[in-house]
Protein backbone atom coordinates (compact mmCIF):
# COMPACT_ATOMS: atom_id res chain seq x y z
CA UNK A 1 0.00 0.00 0.00
CA UNK A 2 1.38 3.40 -0.66
CA UNK A 3 2.43 5.46 2.17
CA UNK A 4 3.29 9.51 2.10
CA UNK A 5 4.05 11.40 4.52
CA UNK A 6 4.55 15.17 4.34
CA UNK A 7 7.08 17.25 7.36
CA UNK A 8 8.32 20.71 7.61
CA UNK A 9 5.68 22.76 7.70
CA UNK A 10 4.93 25.81 10.86
CA UNK A 11 3.94 29.28 11.14
CA UNK A 12 6.27 31.61 9.34
CA UNK A 13 6.87 35.46 8.38
CA UNK A 14 5.81 37.22 4.88
CA UNK A 15 9.25 36.89 2.90
CA UNK A 16 10.80 33.65 5.27
CA UNK A 17 10.94 30.27 3.43
CA UNK A 18 10.60 27.03 4.78
CA UNK A 19 11.64 22.97 3.07
CA UNK A 20 8.90 20.27 3.09
CA UNK A 21 9.55 16.66 2.77
CA UNK A 22 7.71 13.65 1.08
CA UNK A 23 8.79 10.58 2.15
CA UNK A 24 6.65 8.02 0.44
CA UNK A 25 6.66 3.87 0.45
CA UNK A 26 4.84 1.24 -1.06
CA UNK A 27 6.18 2.10 -4.76
CA UNK A 28 9.36 2.57 -7.22
CA UNK A 29 8.17 6.39 -6.52
CA UNK A 30 11.07 7.19 -9.04
CA UNK A 31 9.63 5.55 -11.74
CA UNK A 32 6.44 8.77 -11.50
CA UNK A 33 5.94 12.36 -11.89
CA UNK A 34 5.19 13.88 -8.80
CA UNK A 35 3.18 16.93 -6.86
CA UNK A 36 3.26 19.36 -4.70
CA UNK A 37 -0.57 19.99 -3.66
CA UNK A 38 -2.02 22.65 -1.62
CA UNK A 39 -5.42 23.30 -0.21
CA UNK A 40 -6.18 26.82 1.37
CA UNK A 41 -9.55 26.83 3.96
CA UNK A 42 -12.64 27.02 1.67
CA UNK A 43 -10.80 26.34 -1.38
CA UNK A 44 -10.38 23.47 -3.76
CA UNK A 45 -7.06 21.62 -3.88
CA UNK A 46 -4.28 22.65 -6.19
CA UNK A 47 -1.37 21.87 -8.20
CA UNK A 48 1.53 23.73 -7.59
CA UNK A 49 4.60 21.83 -8.65
CA UNK A 50 5.60 18.88 -10.52
CA UNK A 51 8.94 16.90 -11.21
CA UNK A 52 9.18 14.55 -13.50
CA UNK A 53 10.94 11.17 -13.52
CA UNK A 54 13.88 13.06 -15.08
CA UNK A 55 13.90 16.11 -12.81
CA UNK A 56 12.03 18.50 -15.71
CA UNK A 57 9.95 20.66 -13.64
CA UNK A 58 6.65 22.71 -13.73
CA UNK A 59 5.31 25.31 -11.28
CA UNK A 60 1.77 27.20 -11.18
CA UNK A 61 2.47 30.76 -11.97
CA UNK A 62 1.62 32.15 -8.53
CA UNK A 63 4.63 30.05 -7.24
CA UNK A 64 6.89 30.56 -10.10
CA UNK A 65 10.76 32.02 -9.37
CA UNK A 66 9.59 31.38 -5.49
CA UNK A 67 9.48 27.17 -4.91
CA UNK A 68 11.95 24.70 -6.07
CA UNK A 69 10.70 21.09 -6.42
CA UNK A 70 13.64 18.46 -6.34
CA UNK A 71 13.55 14.67 -5.71
CA UNK A 72 15.94 12.22 -4.24
CA UNK A 73 14.59 8.98 -6.14
CA UNK A 74 17.15 6.77 -3.81
CA UNK A 75 15.43 8.04 -0.61
CA UNK A 76 11.35 7.59 -2.38
CA UNK A 77 11.55 11.32 -1.55
CA UNK A 78 10.64 14.80 -3.06
CA UNK A 79 11.12 18.54 -1.43
CA UNK A 80 9.68 21.54 -1.63
CA UNK A 81 11.91 24.50 -1.60
CA UNK A 82 9.85 28.04 -0.58
CA UNK A 83 11.01 31.20 -0.60
CA UNK A 84 9.97 34.75 -0.26
CA UNK A 85 6.59 32.77 0.94
CA UNK A 86 3.40 35.24 1.01
CA UNK A 87 0.04 35.17 3.52
CA UNK A 88 -1.60 33.84 0.12
CA UNK A 89 0.71 30.62 0.44
CA UNK A 90 -1.16 29.39 3.80
CA UNK A 91 -2.85 25.61 3.48
CA UNK A 92 -2.15 22.71 3.98
CA UNK A 93 0.62 21.12 1.65
CA UNK A 94 0.37 17.36 0.16
CA UNK A 95 2.76 15.21 -2.17
CA UNK A 96 1.27 12.69 -4.18
CA UNK A 97 1.34 11.49 -7.63
CA UNK A 98 0.69 13.77 -10.76
CA UNK A 99 -1.86 13.54 -12.99
CA UNK A 100 -3.36 10.57 -11.36
CA UNK A 101 -3.10 11.04 -7.57
CA UNK A 102 -2.19 7.63 -5.43
CA UNK A 103 -6.09 7.19 -3.53
CA UNK A 104 -4.11 7.56 -0.51
CA UNK A 105 -3.05 10.92 0.51
CA UNK A 106 -1.08 12.13 3.43
CA UNK A 107 -2.38 13.80 6.21
CA UNK A 108 -0.49 17.23 5.06
CA UNK A 109 1.91 19.77 6.57
CA UNK A 110 0.82 23.09 7.75
CA UNK A 111 2.22 26.12 6.18
CA UNK A 112 1.07 29.51 7.93
CA UNK A 113 2.62 32.45 6.47
CA UNK A 114 1.57 35.46 9.23
CA UNK A 115 3.35 38.28 10.65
Amino acid sequence: QVQLVESGGGLVQPGGSLRLSCAGSGTIFSIYTMGWYRQAPGKQRELVANIIAGGGTFYADSVKGRFTISRHNAKNTVYLQMNSLKPEDTAVYYCNRYPNPFSSWGQGTQVTVSS
